[in-house]
C-alpha cells in the first residue's frame, strides 16, 4: 500500500501548520470531501488537468487537495483572459479552482469552475450553466501517519511559459519534486514549528510558495496570506502578527523601506530573523535600507522556471550580497562553457547548469509528448563564476 505522505497534500496536512489561524489539515480535507461530494467535478476532471487561479491562501491548498490525481496548472492572477485561454487549452484543464471576482476574467467554455471564496466551510460548482453549492462542513478524517516520503512521481503542479517567439511550454513538477522544494526551504532557511511567515507574492512564483507556503506547512509553521501586497499592510502584519520569516522581490522591500522611511522609525518586528529576497539584480541600495530599518539582512535567492529555487545566501552562512550564493539543499550546480558543455574549473565564466530532485522533471509542447527529465543536468539562462568561497556570482 502506497504512502499517503507520498502526496503533496497529505504531507503538509501531516505538518501541523496552520494558514491564517486555520489548520492546514482542514484545507486539505475540505479538498477532498470536495472530490467525494460533488460528482459533476469528477465528471469534468476525468481524464483532465485542474488549473488553480487563487492567491496565497487556504483556499490555494484546498484546490490543490481537491485536484487529488491531476496535475493542477497554476495561473498568473494578471495574465489577460487570451493568455488564460491559451493555459487551459495547452494544459487540458477539465475544472477551474478560483474566487469569484477572479472567475469573471475567465473565458468562456465548458470547463467546470469552482468558486472557493467560503472554502473550507463550501464551495460553489458551476458546470455547463448548472450552479450547485457544496457543504464541506464536515471533513471525513485523513490518514496522516506513514513514513516521511520522497514523494510521488506523479504530476502535481505545472507552471506555463511562453516565451516571446517561441512554442509555449510548460514545466511540470511532481511531488517528488514539490516535497524536495519545500523540504530544502525548510532546511534553508530553518524553519521552525514556533515560526509566523507572510505568503505575500503569487503561486506561480514557485520559489516564493514554497519558502512562504509549502515549506513552512511541512514545518508545522504558522503562514499568514496577503491576496494582494500593500507595504503598509505588510509592515503592519510584520509587526502585530509577530512573523519571523518574510519573503519577497526587490519591488516589495524597496516599497516597504521606503513606507518606513516616511514614517521616521524603523520596523518593530523583533521576532523578524530571515529575509528571503528573491531576484537576479537586486541592488546594493535596497540590501542597505532594509538592513538599516530592520536590522535583518536581505537572504537573496535565485531559481528558473525548470528550478524554482537553485541558489540561496542562506542565514547559517556568511551573507554575500551581491552573489546568488550557495548551491539550495538537494542541489547541484555546474558552470559549463556556453558553446561546448564543456565543465570550466572555479572562477571561469560560464552557464549554470543545475541537477536535483526539485527540477521539474518535463516539459510539454502542443505537439509533443513529455519526455522524462530525470536526473539529467539542465541548462539555465543564467551566467555566473564560482568564488573560492563556494558562491557563485552573476557574470553580466
Amino acid at each position: 500500500m502506497s504512502n499517503p505522505l507520498s502526496l503533496l497534500p497529505i504531507a503538509l496536512a501531516a505538518g501541523g501548520g496552520s494558514l491564517d489561524g486555520q489548520p492546514a489539515a482542514s484545507a486539505v480535507a475540505a479538498g477532498f470531501t470536495l472530490l467525494q461530494r460533488s460528482a459533476p467535478l469528477v465528471r469534468a476532471l476525468a481524464g483532465r488537468r485542474s488549473a488553480i487561479l487563487l492567491p496565497p491562501s487556504a483556499a490555494a491548498v484546498t484546490a490543490l487537495a481537491a485536484s487529488d490525481g491531476h496535475g493542477a496548472v497554476l495561473l498568473s492572477e494578471s495574465a489577460t483572459t487570451a493568455s488564460l485561454r491559451s493555459a487551459l487549452d495547452l494544459g487540458d484543464v477539465g475544472a477551474v479552482f478560483t474566487t469569484r471576482a477572479l472567475a469573471a476574467r475567465l473565458p468562456q467554455g465548458e470547463r467546470a469552475v469552482v468558486v472557493l471564496d467560503e472554502a473550507p466551510r463550501a464551495a460553489t460548482v458551476f458546470v455547463r450553466g448548472v450552479e450547485s453549492t457544496v457543504d464541506l462542513g464536515s471533513h471525513f478524517g485523513l490518514e496522516l501517519e506513514g513514513e516521511e516520503d520522497e514523494g510521488r512521481d506523479e504530476e502535481c503542479l505545472l507552471t506555463l511559459l511562453t516565451p516571446a517567439n517561441t512554442r509555449a511550454t510548460s514545466a511540470v513538477f511532481s511531488h517528488r519534486n514539490l516535497l524536495a522544494l519545500a523540504r530544502g526551504a525548510v532546511d534553508a532557511a530553518s524553519l521552525l514549528k514556533r515560526d509566523r511567515t507572510l505568503a505575500a507574492m503569487p503561486l506561480v512564483e514557485l520559489g516564493a510558495t514554497a519558502f512562504s507556503m509549502l515549506g513552512p506547512l511541512l514545518a508545522g509553521a504558522h503562514v499568514t496570506t496577503m491576496a494582494h501586497f500593500d507595504a503598509n499592510e505588510a509592515i503592519r502584519r510584520i509587526e502585530d502578527d509577530g512573523i519571523t520569516h518574510l519573503v519577497g522581490d526587490e519591488a516589495m522591500y524597496a516599497a516597504m523601506a521606503a513606507r518606513l522611511d516616511a514614517r521616521g522609525r524603523s520596523l518593530a518586528a523583533p521576532a523578524l530573523r530571515v529575509c528571503v529576497g528573491l531576484g537576479f539584480d537586486f541592488d546594493t541600495g535596497v540590501h542597505d535600507d532594509w538592513r538599516r530599518l530592520t536590522g535583518v539582512e536581505l537572504r537573496v535567492a535565485v531559481g528558473t522556471a525548470d528550478a524554482p529555487l537553485s541558489l540561496f545566501n542562506a542565514p547559517h552562512f556568511p551573507n554575500r550580497p551581491g552573489t546568488f550564493g550557495v548551491p539550495f539543499p538537494g542541489m547541484q550546480l555546474s558552470v559549463r562553457d556556453t558553446r561546448s558543455g564543456a565543465t570550466l574549473s572555479p572562477g571561469t565564466a560560464g552557464t549554470l547548469w543545475v541537477r536535483g530532485s526539485a527540477v521539474a522533471r518535463r516539459a510539454l509542447e502542443p505537439d509533443a509528448g513529455a519526455p522524462s527529465r530525470g536526473d539529467e543536468w539542465v541548462p539555465t539562462h543564467l551566467c555566473v563564476r564560482e568564488r573560492p568561497d563556494g558562491a557563485f556570482e552573476p557574470v553580466r
